[in-house]
């Protein structure tokens, strides 16, 4: 096999117009929204050096999806998924602009800070289902996987790039030139979805029975899916317990390694080289088997990479800790996401996304809240230490059911194998 053809999965995703034009776009929007998210969390050090402002930051931006996440999902199976995304990212491009006036005006404070980073939580709390579920939209039904996994590519270059240009821009011209950047990423890309062209998008009759009528089958599909249930309770366990080590990175580079905002800019892109990896790894893989081994295997791995990096001050021992820990957290949510848009009755796919998108954003907001608040009783090191036991022990016990597991999501290979 030449080495162009182990890209042919990503080569055909990007024959898909839609997908090209709108990853393209995507692509810049989460450079300047990680740029955002970085600014955000050293201005909030700087004007606070508290952990558990940190926390309370991280969870305003993303507690929000656990009480809009439900009716987001329904509003993503009921409108058209593109004008839901263009009218989030309007409302995004406005807290931006919002940010850099009050910053550059050196009117900003905590409290502001906060309210606006709350707005941007129910924004993106408001987007992610319609987001999520517009994949199967911009792609043929075959590239699906390839496509979730370039996305995570794209986000992860983001990650990369994003806070490595924070850093630059905040010794040179402060947070505000960061949230400037921002503002335009945003124009960007909704310059790109105007470029978008979607055939009519068919939906069921769900008008008779309401919002909560369609939240109640939304639930009941998935609790009564024989395997959608488990993999959303390790995903609730991974983001409550380790993923809000990325959300915690400010105070973890000044508290542990004792470092600025280069140290910090290294730690996430460290994340950001893991999780690229990652991505590609998953995007070159040929066919769909073996997801569900990558689930656990890489929910299990999480744990183990996040024990080893805070069980070190020294960062040329933990930078290579964090990046493994980037690499199974993506190989965790993408093969997740996957196996979701994959086995999900079409019907249920925004309400299902929701959930996915709820624990995925919500999860690591209340789980930083919790950890950042328990280091200034503990220390940074053993409250992270405890997220990483704890995501152990439910690792474990999800490979307790693997065999239910693999048998919903990959009945064919499970019985080959038999």
């Amino acid at each position: 096999m030449s080495f162009t053809s182990g890209f042919q999965p990503i080569v055909s995703a990007f024959r898909n117009p839609n997908y090209g034009i709108y990853t393209v776009g995507s692509g810049v929007s989460l450079i300047g929204t990680w740029m955002q998210r970085i600014a955000v969390g050293w201005l909030a050090w700087q004007l606070t050096e508290s952990g558990t402002w940190l926390g309370l930051l991280a969870f305003a931006n993303l507690f929000p999806t656990v009480v809009i996440a439900p009716f987001a999902g329904v509003v993503a199976d009921r409108w058209h998924r593109l004008t839901v995304i263009k009218i989030s990212q309007s409302l995004a491009l406005v807290q931006a602009l919002m940010l850099f006036a009050l910053t550059v005006s050196d009117l900003i404070t905590p409290a502001t800070l906060l309210g606006l980073t709350l707005w941007l939580g129910m924004v993106a709390a408001f987007n992610q289902p319609a987001r999520l579920a517009l994949i199967p939209s911009l792609v043929r039904d075959e590239d699906v996987a390839a496509a979730v996994a370039i996305n995570s590519v794209i986000f992860n270059c983001a990650r990369f790039i994003g806070p490595a240009a924070a850093g630059l821009l905040i010794v040179a011209g402060g947070v505000s030139a960061a949230f400037a950047v921002n503002t335009l990423s945003f124009a960007v890309f909704l310059y790109a979805l105007s470029h978008i062209r979607l055939a009519p998008e068919t939906r069921s009759d769900a008008a008779t029975q309401g919002v909560f009528g369609d939240i109640r089958d939304g639930l009941r599909y998935v609790a009564g899916h024989p395997a959608i249930g488990t993999l959303l309770a390790l995903l609730t366990a991974t983001s409550l317990c380790a993923r809000p080590v990325v959300e915690l990175l400010p105070g973890v580079a000044a508290e542990i390694f004792g470092g600025g905002a280069g140290t910090l800019a290294l730690l996430t892109a460290t994340v950001g080289i893991g999780a690229v990896a990652a991505g590609l790894w998953l995007a070159r893989r040929p066919g769909n088997g073996g997801l569900t081994a990558i689930v656990l295997t890489a929910a299990l791995a999480i744990a183990l990479a996040l024990l080893a990096f805070v069980a070190t001050d020294r960062l040329w021992i933990a930078v290579p800790a964090l990046a493994a820990a980037g690499f199974f957290m993506v190989a965790n949510g993408v093969a997740s996401q996957t196996l979701l848009q994959l086995n999900v009755d079409p019907a249920m796919r925004g309400r299902t996304l929701s959930l996915y998108g709820l624990i995925f954003r919500g999860g690591p907001g209340l789980g930083a809240l919790a950890i950042g608040a328990l280091s200034e009783w503990v220390g940074w090191n053993a409250a992270l230490a405890a997220g990483g036991v704890l995501t152990a022990a439910a690792a474990l016990w999800a490979w307790g059911r693997y065999g239910r597991l693999r048998l919903a999501f990959e009945p064919d290979r499970y019985t080959k194998a038999r």
